[in-house]
């Protein structure tokens, strides 16, 4: 009896192996195997042979080097204004008193907004604040402000962080509006109790405890910009020249044709991503123990 319960749950064991096997499958395809083509082929020619050359290139060529510069200042400038923007918003929905229908409607529209990107997004950007768009032909015919000839421009650095903090300030939102909820009544009742004034809670108490997870999430604000290239790609048409658009020339481009060294240069934008998703789980880790 007991041989065949054995027997019976042998099987039984691999039984929920079974349910993650689409994970690491998915993880093999798209991941694993990917890297190691981009590893592989930054160190090789295109006949095959090894070389360093596409390193050399990688950290000499000036274009480069400023794609990469342009890319991290468009990434930190969303990072930060998005960032901003939504912990005020989360703020207000979680601790500023205001209707629970009004939260929902927002987190709504956050998990929206967060994954409306690429061609769709810098269409309605354009038709929006474009030479010919809504919002500019109505304050030029309304107001008599020409946005153009004020010094905008939405195909621009400022019209890029513009298009970004659209789908970065609702996935602020949606990170950090738990960890609101994770502050505890009794700290404010406590530093009340203490004569402490709102200002002096939030100052000393709350944004202390709140500071590792704002932080963490505007990091990874910072990859999700850094990483982004359909919104840019539609929106300028490759004339403002971040990493993203620069690997893509190099791949399957005309002019600029040199697949390795685009390898090499996307295992670049690899080292960059995985300090930034280090440093965001670090200071989750760190939020954590707070907020238990």
């Amino acid at each position: 009896m007991n041989s065949n319960t054995a027997k019976k749950s042998e099987p039984s064991r691999w039984l929920p192996w079974l349910g993650v096997v689409p994970f690491f499958l998915f993880a093999l395809l798209f991941l694993i195997l990917p890297s190691l083509r981009l590893f592989v082929g930054s160190f090789t020619d295109i006949h095959g042979n090894f070389t360093l050359d596409n390193l050399k290139t990688l950290v000499t060529q000036t274009s480069i080097l400023n794609a990469y510069s342009l890319s991290i200042r468009i990434s930190l400038v969303t990072a930060v204004g998005g960032g901003l923007l939504g912990l005020l918003m989360a703020y207000g929905v979680t601790q500023g008193g205001l209707p629970k229908p009004i939260r929902s409607l927002l987190i709504t529209f956050s998990g929206v907004a967060s994954n409306f990107a690429g061609v769709p997004l810098a269409f309605a950007f354009v038709a929006t604040l474009g030479r010919t768009g809504f919002i500019t032909a109505l304050l030029k015919n309304v107001f008599g402000l020409n946005l153009y000839a004020a010094g905008f421009n939405l195909y621009s650095f400022a019209g890029l962080s513009l298009t970004y903090i659209y789908f970065q300030f609702p996935l602020m939102i949606l990170i950090i509006a738990p960890a609101l909820d994770g502050l505890k009544k009794e700290w404010n009742e406590a530093a009340q109790t203490l004569g402490a004034s709102g200002w002096q809670y939030w100052l000393r108490v709350a944004l202390p405890i709140l500071m590792p997870s704002i932080l963490g999430a505007m990091i990874l604000l910072f990859g999700n910009a850094f990483g982004a290239y359909a919104t840019a790609y539609a929106l300028t048409g490759g004339t403002l020249p971040i990493i993203s658009i620069q690997i893509g020339a190099q791949i399957r481009g005309d002019v600029l044709y040199n697949p390795n060294l685009g390898y090499a240069m996307a295992m670049g934008m690899v080292i960059i991503m995985a300090v930034t998703m280090a440093g965001y789980s670090w200071l989750q880790n760190r939020t954590e123990r707070w907020l238990k």
